[in-house]
């Protein structure tokens, strides 16, 4: 049975990082794709960054609100991806979600909260 557990979110202030991680069971996450998607209180889940299979060559995407601040990775090693979210801002507030598709199926964490506040 595939589980994605998400860890590392926190409180912290405008311009601060933080570091996301979501560890995969019972599959090998390397050869899917993994997202990150958030979801700020009354708003819908946004989709915020892709990385590919390595067999795909692994290459990343991002929403625009994110790029250049955000960057997704993997450790194929430790069976997790990565979400690293520098200069934070308030917007960024929500909670953050990991994200894999097997076999026509959607896979989601259970999330983790991310607040951005002074």
């Amino acid at each position: 049975q595939v589980q994605l557990v998400e860890s590392g979110g926190g409180l912290v202030q405008p311009g601060g990082s933080l570091r996301l991680s979501c560890a995969a069971s019972g599959t090998m996450f390397s050869i899917y794709v993994g997202r990150w998607y958030r979801q700020a209180p009354g708003k819908q889940r946004e989709w915020v960054a892709t990385i590919m299979p390595i067999t795909s060559g692994g290459s990343t995407t991002y929403v625009d609100s994110v790029k250049g601040r955000f960057t997704i990775s993997r450790d194929n090693a430790k069976n997790t991806v990565f979400l690293q979210m520098n200069s934070l801002k308030p917007d960024d507030t929500a909670v953050y979600y990991c994200n894999t598709f097997i076999a026509s199926r959607d896979y989601w964490g259970q999330g983790t909260q991310v607040t951005v506040s002074s």
